[in-house]
């Protein structure tokens, strides 16, 4: 008697399982991203991951650079921004929260979200939200498209530091700057020599929110 095991057959699932489906593809991909990395994210990956042949994967999604757009999508539909109320000071600290919160609930793939080019219209939500927040507040049309790409560059620069997709100082670098101290003092940089001690540690609540008070700031000083 043959027990050898059937392989996965494209497209068709197992007894009992859910039948592969765009979501299904997706949601297995963002895990494993979220797992590995999404410089690792391989369309056998996924497969494996979902038990079935990796050309089944094709009937759905198109390709590997199909798959990061269908990702980014569904990061950006769980972003939750409030409509605005016309309280400049509530709706950017609620909108840039909202970013943040989404960006932290999925570290590893909030890289995309944050500078992945999409042609969906979905991925207008948030500059429609901003924008919004913006003429509520009374910032005419151009002097509004200039407030929204200070915000988000505020906001890229920020979360993509926090998720670690960018360089930043850490407590990490405590020990590392303590070994330099001696060098550093001969560095020629007293300024740098001044400020090593918080250099070397990062406390990202603290930070983001003295970026969203002084992001704050500076729009209310803008507006007109």
């Amino acid at each position: 008697m043959d027990t050898e095991t059937e392989p996965p057959r494209r497209g068709r699932p197992r007894r009992g399982r859910e039948p592969l489906s765009r979501p299904r593809i997706v949601d297995a991909a963002m895990a494993l991203a979220e797992a590995e990395g999404v410089e690792r994210l391989t369309m056998r990956g996924v497969a494996k991951r979902l038990g079935v042949d990796a050309m089944s994967l094709y009937n759905h999604v198109a390709n590997r650079d199909a798959l990061l757009d269908a990702i980014t999508e569904a990061v950006l539909a769980g972003l939750r921004l409030p409509a605005p109320s016309g309280d400049l000071d509530a709706d950017v600290r609620a909108v840039a929260h909202a970013f943040r919160r989404t960006a932290l609930r999925h570290p590893r793939c909030a890289p995309l979200v944050l500078t992945r080019q999409l042609d969906a219209p979905a991925a207008l939500g948030p500059t429609e939200a901003v924008l919004a927040v913006l003429d509520r507040a009374g910032f005419q049309p151009d002097r509004a498209v200039r407030a929204l790409r200070t915000s988000l560059a505020f906001l890229v620069g920020s979360l993509l530091r926090e998720v670690s997709a960018g360089p930043a100082f850490s407590g990490a670098d405590v020990e590392g700057a303590g070994r330099r101290e001696t060098e550093l003092t001969a560095s020629g940089l007293p300024h740098v020599v001044a400020a090593a001690p918080h250099l070397a540690v990062c406390d990202h609540d603290a930070e983001f929110e003295f970026g969203v008070d002084a992001l704050v700031a500076a729009l209310a000083a803008v507006r007109g």
